[in-house]
């Protein structure tokens, strides 16, 4: 039986640190880094970061926009580097942020979650405004093949807040929620088995991307609603949060949380960048005792 994404998660969890490292090749990162600004490029800083983040962090999450920028060549350093990331035993989380319907949204599911694919990943985050339901077989798939998704629900960009956090009414069950809450618990439902959620793994194959900069409460996110969800939190480090917020901002549900870094710990360069991430995933852990 292969092994689910949330046991994975979890063990990498445990023996890392919260740590999730971003591979994100900005053009002013490359230029920094001294690194061309073309397919190489991005292959040579995105393997650069895979070796210094191998051993010392749970996981990686290329931005895959800033690959897809160089065409196919750009596409294809890509594969090398998530390909280096999983031979390297971290996690690899593909920031693509697809959304469709149907047989579109099923094409995305093989491209990024089918073992064997050219861009296999370990987990890939989607976005579920076409409609949460739109994503039912992309969560089954993901179980199915040991894999994870990270639906957006409470992001970190301020523009995203009226939407995710407006109220809507459910005339079903008559009750209200946000948006936020509909996406939850339209999608963790994935996760009540007690094999994943509540049970001996504690974490299900399907997460939520809720940002370490925003209230929780303002969208109705309690941590009853997050048990057993993994929780991929963007906004640290140069958007402001500090790992002290991982607890603050998460509380009982802070130990589910995969902190995501990249331009705070890519800009210190390339001779410096496995240091950083240490201590970086040292402070999360410290956290974390406290």
């Amino acid at each position: 039986m292969t092994e689910s994404f949330g046991a994975r998660l979890h063990a990498a969890m445990q023996r890392f640190g919260p740590l999730c490292v971003g591979i994100d090749p900005h053009a002013a990162l490359l230029e920094q880094w001294g690194l061309s600004q073309d397919a190489e490029g991005l292959r040579a800083f995105g393997l650069a970061v895979v070796d210094a983040a191998a051993g010392r962090a749970a996981a990686v999450k290329p931005q895959v926009a800033f690959f897809e920028r160089f065409g196919s060549r750009g596409f294809a350093a890509l594969e090398e580097v998530m390909a280096a990331a999983r031979a390297a035993h971290l996690l690899v989380i593909a920031d693509a942020k697809r959304g469709d319907i149907g047989s579109t949204m099923a094409g995305y599911a093989a491209a990024w979650l089918a073992p064997g694919a050219p861009l296999e990943a370990d987990a890939v985050t989607v976005s579920p405004y076409l409609g949460p339901e739109s994503l039912r077989d992309t969560l089954t798939t993901a179980v199915r093949a040991g894999k994870g998704v990270f639906v957006l629900a409470a992001t970190s960009n301020p523009e995203a807040a009226a939407l995710q956090s407006a109220r809507t009414v459910d005339v079903a069950a008559g009750d209200e929620q946000t948006v936020a809450q509909r996406v939850v618990r339209d999608v963790t439902w994935v996760n009540g088995s007690a094999a994943f959620a509540g049970g001996s793994l504690g974490l299900g194959p399907i997460g939520l991307v809720i940002g370490a900069t925003v209230d929780r409460s303002e969208f109705g996110l309690s941590d009853d609603l997050l048990v057993g969800a993994p929780i991929l939190a963007p906004g640290f480090g140069a958007q402001g949060a500090a790992p002290e917020d991982l607890a603050a901002r998460f509380g009982g549900v802070a130990r589910q949380v995969l902190a995501s870094e990249s331009r705070s710990i890519l800009g210190i360069g390339p001779s410096r960048i496995a240091e950083t991430i240490s201590a970086r995933n040292a402070r999360y852990q410290e956290v974390l005792r406290d």
